[in-house]
């Protein structure tokens, strides 16, 4: 697939919510924002009215903690459910010092998710979610959606493993851009954080 024809590609990751601020993997459990979550998205509606920006493709996860943000920044924007959070199986719910008891080496990147989704899957998933924006003719797209189905969209389209997403941390609420650096995709913009509420 070429991505040639996008141009960028920025990300935004949800505001806060309980289970994130416990460090609790969240997927499937569809939790709404706090009220700092709440707050935090509001701010981002400040970020960018602030800025000019020409969005012809704006995407949301399904779940109720991306698309809430993505409300309270301002926009209106259609659902894809490739944006879904990784699917964390029997991992859902519990904390990464909380999985390591039971294998010391994971992290999601690297080992998957049992009775989840593997790398394999989030990869084509990925890609499929590149080659749909590639097919509306989008240019430039937004998307709300979660930190780890970001991460691997970022290491898609940079042509990389999903082992580089153990190298990428992002914040709630952070936005971060991917484009092109001359003909080489590139990030852009990574982890800003427009709002110091935590």
């Amino acid at each position: 697939m070429s991505q040639r024809q996008i141009g960028s590609i920025t990300l935004v990751r949800h505001g806060m919510t309980a289970w994130a601020a416990s460090g609790q993997h969240t997927s499937v459990t569809d939790i709404d924002l706090t009220e700092t979550g709440r707050a935090q998205a509001k701010a981002l509606w400040h970020y960018f009215v602030d800025r000019e920006h020409h969005f012809d493709g704006i995407y949301t996860s399904p779940l109720r903690r991306a698309r809430n943000t993505a409300i309270l920044a301002g926009f209106d924007p259609q659902t894809h459910s490739g944006l879904h959070e990784w699917r964390y199986g029997r991992y859902e719910g519990k904390t990464t010092p909380e999985i390591h008891q039971e294998n010391p080496q994971w992290t999601i990147f690297r080992c998957g998710a049992p009775e989840g989704e593997s790398g394999a899957d989030i990869q084509q998933r990925c890609q499929q979610l590149l080659q749909d924006w590639e097919d509306a003719g989008h240019q430039h797209i937004l998307c709300f959606a979660h930190g780890h189905i970001l991460r691997a969209l970022a290491c898609c389209w940079l042509g990389l493993g999903l082992e580089f997403g153990d190298h990428l941390h992002l914040d709630a609420a952070s936005i971060s851009r991917l484009g092109w650096e001359h003909s080489t995709p590139a990030i852009t913009l990574w982890n800003h954080c427009p709002c110091t509420i935590r």
